[in-house]
């Protein structure tokens, strides 16, 4: 059985290739438009998988540019009516169809409040384009497995070409030119310990932290709905207040330590949880000795996260089918989310 799940994970490097691409021009007009906007700070709205690809888009732009970036609950426009006063701010809003009340609402009022509103769709014939300064496709091609993921990849990918093309960051620039490359490598690597290991698992916590906290986020998402497990996500300080009481023999972790600042407190972190005879799952570069579980090598830090994700993907769909589920149809779970 091949699903759309798996097909559409594997298509993400054709995909991003032609997005990097056709976005270029689009992309650098974009960041000389911003560098006269010359922000004090950004805002984010999404919801679900474009949430977490939004938490990625706010470490690396707080990371490399040095503004605070925040993602604002939509529920205080569509609930609270906030008075949004918000010049010399962005708002970028990140989804995959486009079409959710609550997202265009939002974004509509933080344009009026005077932000410079973005926004990243699969759909840019969508309400959500219609109610943005710019709108950037993510050229993702249809999705039919409920679970996103070649529009998760998409986005990440955009806003590492976004923040590229405003802080006119070469060597991210670069990078981002071998990126399909990296990604078709990841695709080939060997995660079947994970299927293994978490095949008759209920619960666990995943662990990231700065830009692969965006990661963890994402995959606790895909255990939930792809495999039907309680898993939840924690960055690797957090998890030191209080969550990591959970973990004790048995109990199943995956831990991103990804290349950069944070990776040796990730390290040490499995080596606290293996002591205590929990079943650690170690996703690491190859440089990393006790590693379980590869991570293709990125020319660039930043886009160590995507490498990541696409190696987790087809290794989640995986484990969904040796659960005995279907991962292209998750229980009580619609394509298209509408809320309020």
């Amino acid at each position: 059985m091949t699903t759309f799940m798996y097909q559409e994970a594997s298509s993400a490097p054709e995909h991003i290739a032609f997005a990097l691409r056709e976005n270029a021009r689009q992309m650098r007009e974009l960041g000389e438009k911003l560098r006269l906007v010359n922000p004090f700070g950004g805002v984010t709205v999404a919801r679900g998988s474009s949430d977490h690809a939004a938490t990625y888009f706010s470490y690396l732009c707080m990371i490399r540019a040095g503004i605070p970036v925040t993602s604002v609950p939509l529920s205080l426009t569509t609930l609270f009516n906030a008075p949004w006063r918000l010049a010399r701010y962005f708002a970028l809003a990140i989804s995959q169809s486009g079409q959710s009340t609550d997202l265009v609402e939002t974004l509509t009022a933080l344009g009026k409040g005077g932000a410079y509103a973005i926004s990243m769709i699969n759909a840019p014939n969508s309400p959500l384009a219609a109610a943005s300064r710019e709108a950037i496709s993510l050229h993702a091609g249809p999705e039919k497995s409920v679970a996103a993921t070649k529009t998760y990849i998409a986005s990440l990918a955009a806003s590492a070409q976004l923040l590229a093309a405003w802080l006119e960051d070469r060597p991210l620039q670069q990078a981002l030119a071998s990126l399909p490359e990296t990604l078709h490598k990841a695709c080939s690597l060997n995660w079947q310990k994970a299927v293994t290991m978490l095949e008759n698992e209920e619960k666990m916590i995943v662990i990231g932290r700065g830009l692969g906290l965006a990661v963890a986020q994402e995959a606790a998402l895909k255990f939930k709905e792809a495999c039907n497990m309680q898993a939840e996500a924690f960055s690797g300080a957090e998890i030191k207040h209080g969550p990591m009481a959970l973990v004790g023999s048995g109990y199943p972790v995956l831990i991103f330590a990804l290349p950069g600042q944070g990776q040796s407190g990730l390290l040490a972190l499995a080596r606290e949880f293996r002591s205590r005879q929990a079943r650690v799952l170690l996703a690491a570069d190859t440089n990393i000795a006790d590693r379980d579980l590869d991570i293709a090598a990125a020319p660039d830090s930043a886009l160590s996260p995507i490498s990541a994700i696409q190696s987790f993907y087809i290794m989640v769909e995986q484990l969904a089918r040796a659960r005995g589920l279907d991962p292209d149809t998750p229980r009580f779970l619609n394509k298209v989310t509408v809320t309020v």
